[in-house]
C-alpha cells in the first residue's frame, strides 16, 4: 500500500541525451542495414543493458580497431577516436561508421585550432577515459591531462601567454570550474573554449539533482560504473545535501536497507540509460510504499542530432528511413516527466 509518508523525488531531465540516442540508433540502424555481424569500437555508450541488448542483436564489441576482420563494418563509439585509429581502419580496408557525439567532436575541432595556433592545451579529464584518450590523440604533443583540481600543481607549460583548457563534455560542473579556478591562479592569462565544452545533458541532469538533493535522504541515481556522467550525479547529490547515494544499473541491485528510515528518495539516470531502467526502480520503490512519484524539472531539452552520414547515404540507397527511432528496450525519457 501506499505510504503518505514515502515520496519520490524524479529528475528531469534524465537519461539519454541527443548524443547517446544518435550513438544506440546508429548501431539498430547499421544492423538493420547490414545484418550481423556489425563491430563497434568499444562500448558504444558507457551501459551495460544498452550493450547486452545490442550484443543480443548480433553488435560484436571489441576494444581495438585490428579485431575486425578485414573488409568489415565497424562503428566508432559516442566517445570518439583519435585520428590514428580512423588511419588503422583504412589500412584494414573497414567500412567504417563515426558515431561521436558532435559535442565531442566540438572538443577534437578546437583542440586541432589551438594545436595549430602552438598553444599549450590544459585537457581537463579523467585519465583513460575513452574520450580523454581520443581527444588527446588528435595533438598529442600540445595536450597535457589535468585530472582534477589536485592536478594543477603538476601542470608545466612552454609559454603562460599561450595557454587554453579544453574539457571532457561528460565531468562535474562545480569541479572543472574548482580547476579552472585554480590553474587561471597559475596562469592569469589561461584562455577559455570558445564555447562550453560540458555537455547541455551532463550540466541539465546535474543542476536537476542539485534542486532535489537536499530533499533526499537517498539518491539512486541509474547508471554503470564505467558511465562517467552518472557516477559524478551521485557525487553532485552527496555534495548538495542527500544523506546516502547510490549507482545501480538495474532495480535488482538496490538494497532494501537502504531505505530503513527514509521518506525520501531521489532518482535520477545518467545520460546513456534507457528510461525502460529507471521505470524498474519506480517499480520497486512502488512496491515497498514510495509511489508517490513527483518530478523535478530543471530543464527542457529538445535537442537531436541527425545520424552519421555515412549511415544515412546507405539507408538512402536502400530506401530506408533514416529517422531517429527506438524500439521498447531504448524507450525515451520523456514518458514520465
Amino acid at each position: 500500500m501506499p505510504d503518505p509518508t514515502k515520496r519520490v523525488l524524479l529528475a528531469a531531465p534524465r537519461g539519454y541525451c541527443a548524443g547517446v540516442d544518435r550513438a544506440v540508433v546508429t548501431v539498430e540502424k547499421a544492423l538493420d542495414l547490414y545484418g550481423p555481424p556489425v563491430y563497434v569500437r568499444k562500448q558504444i555508450v558507457h551501459n551495460k543493458h544498452v550493450v547486452t541488448t545490442l550484443e543480443q542483436r548480433g553488435a560484436v564489441f571489441v576494444d581495438e580497431t585490428d579485431e575486425v576482420p578485414e573488409g568489415a563494418t565497424v562503428i566508432f563509439s559516442a566517445h570518439g577516436v583519435a585520428p590514428v585509429v580512423h588511419d588503422e581502419a583504412r589500412a584494414l580496408g573497414l567500412r567504417t561508421i563515426d558515431a561521436t557525439c558532435p559535442l565531442v567532436t566540438k572538443v577534437h575541432r578546437e583542440a586541432v585550432r589551438f594545436a595549430d595556433g602552438d598553444y599549450d592545451i590544459l585537457l581537463i579529464g579523467h585519465d583513460g577515459h575513452e574520450e580523454v584518450v581520443g581527444t588527446s590523440g588528435e595533438a598529442p604533443e600540445h595536450i597535457q591531462l589535468v585530472d582534477g583540481p589536485d592536478d594543477v600543481a603538476n601542470v608545466t607549460v612552454r609559454d603562460p601567454e599561450k595557454v587554453v583548457w579544453l574539457s571532457q563534455t561528460t565531468l562535474s560542473v562545480d569541479e572543472t570550474m574548482e580547476t579552472v579556478r585554480r590553474l587561471r591562479e597559475r596562469f592569469p592569462s589561461l584562455q577559455d573554449p570558445p564555447s562550453d565544452d560540458i555537455c547541455y545533458a551532463t550540466q541539465n541532469r546535474q543542476l536537476a539533482v542539485k534542486e532535489m538533493a537536499a530533499e533526499c535522504d537517498l539518491m539512486l541515481v541509474v547508471g554503470s560504473r564505467n558511465s562517467s556522467n552518472s557516477v559524478r550525479l551521485v557525487e553532485v547529490a552527496l555534495e548538495h545535501g542527500t544523506r546516502a547515494g547510490h549507482l545501480v544499473d538495474y532495480a535488482e541491485e538496490i538494497d532494501e536497507a537502504w531505505l530503513d528510515g527514509v521518506s525520501t528518495v531521489g532518482v535520477t539516470s545518467g545520460a546513456s540509460v534507457p528510461e525502460i531502467l529507471v521505470r524498474g526502480v519506480l517499480d520497486y520503490l512502488g512496491d515497498r510504499g514510495f509511489a508517490d512519484v513527483r518530478p523535478v524539472v530543471a530543464a527542457e531539452e529538445s535537442l537531436m542530432f541527425a545520424l552519421p552520414n555515412e549511415i544515412r547515404r546507405d539507408l538512402k540507397a536502400a530506401g530506408l528511413s533514416d529517422k531517429m527511432r527506438h524500439d521498447g528496450s531504448f524507450a525515451g525519457a520523456g514518458s514520465l516527466h
